[in-house]
């Protein structure tokens, strides 16, 4: 495992995947990321490129030719990245196209993500560069899952997400393989709390496209603001946790998983970004504990 602490908090990352493992409050000694329990979900935090969620038949179109691609793309679980560059307050990794990644992924890439810390807040900033003289089309989020309850008295019923404003949402209801579907269900009506109980998730995560938030913050009745997560560089949100599991996943997206009418070509992928030859693209969320 890669460490780094300040005086507030402390991190651990996984070097397989570039994974965050812990992340805990050095003045309570809280821990607040899940522990990767197997009963429930063994991941913890895994970092999405080039695609977020599943492709319609674990597969995309590119210029005549077809690719295959795991769910969530190809960095989580990845052996092959590595730890760039370590400095008194980050940590930054990368991962550069190969081979490898060309036979199902056919662009040249460099993708880092940095761990950042700066007094109570972690930052986790994403930077894709194009290596290559065509576009380069991908999606990028975040998956990390707080735990909740964070003491032993507390019930995961008393925890709730609280946006920084009142909205309308609806979540795209996922289909039986993944697949976003074009059924949505209402979740808040002019309100600014999802409260957390053992069936929120039994269909699945909840999705938000476009979401006007920026910023949730996970709360206990009994503890108030235990941490909060922005993200203003990222256009969707996904909400998720395995039912009866104690956590919570709070997702920025930038991108979707395929929608059931997709015709699979990687150009017209709802929610795909594109970055010109020889550009470079970023993208950050921080989660700030209380």
């Amino acid at each position: 495992m890669h460490e780094l602490q300040n005086e507030f908090l402390s991190i651990k990352v996984n070097p397989v995947g570039a994974e965050l493992s812990s992340l805990k409050n050095l003045e309570t000694g809280t821990e607040h990321l899940w522990q990767g329990n197997p009963e429930f979900w063994a991941s913890q935090a895994p970092n999405l490129f080039p695609v977020i969620g599943v492709l319609k038949d674990g597969e995309f179109f590119f210029e005549g030719k077809t690719y295959k691609m795991p769910k969530h793309g190809f960095v989580r679980h990845n052996e092959e990245i590595q730890l760039k560059e370590k400095t008194s307050n980050s940590l930054i990794f990368q991962l550069e196209y190969s081979e490898k990644t060309l036979e199902i992924y056919p662009f040249k890439f460099r993708f880092e993500i940095s761990f950042i810390l700066n007094e109570k807040n972690l930052e986790v900033q994403h930077r894709v560069f194009n290596l290559d003289n065509e576009p380069l089309y991908f999606s990028l989020g975040g998956h990390p899952a707080f735990n909740a309850p964070v003491s032993k008295n507390e019930a995961y019923e008393d925890y709730y997400l609280e946006f920084d404003r009142k909205m309308d949402l609806r979540t795209h209801v996922l289909s039986q393989n993944g697949l976003v579907s074009d059924k949505t269900e209402g979740i808040l009506d002019n309100e600014d709390k999802i409260r957390l109980h053992k069936d929120l998730f039994a269909k699945d995560a909840l999705i938000f496209k476009n979401i006007p938030s920026k910023k949730v913050a996970l709360k206990s009745k009994n503890l108030g603001t235990v941490l909060s997560v922005e993200y203003s560089d990222f256009k969707n949100l996904g909400i998720w946790a395995k039912p009866g599991a104690p956590y919570v996943c709070i997702e920025p997206w930038l991108g979707i998983a395929d929608v059931e009418g997709t015709n699979q070509n990687l150009v017209n992928k709802e929610g795909i970004e594109t970055l010109e030859a020889n550009k470079n693209f970023e993208a950050s969320y921080t989660i700030h504990l209380n």
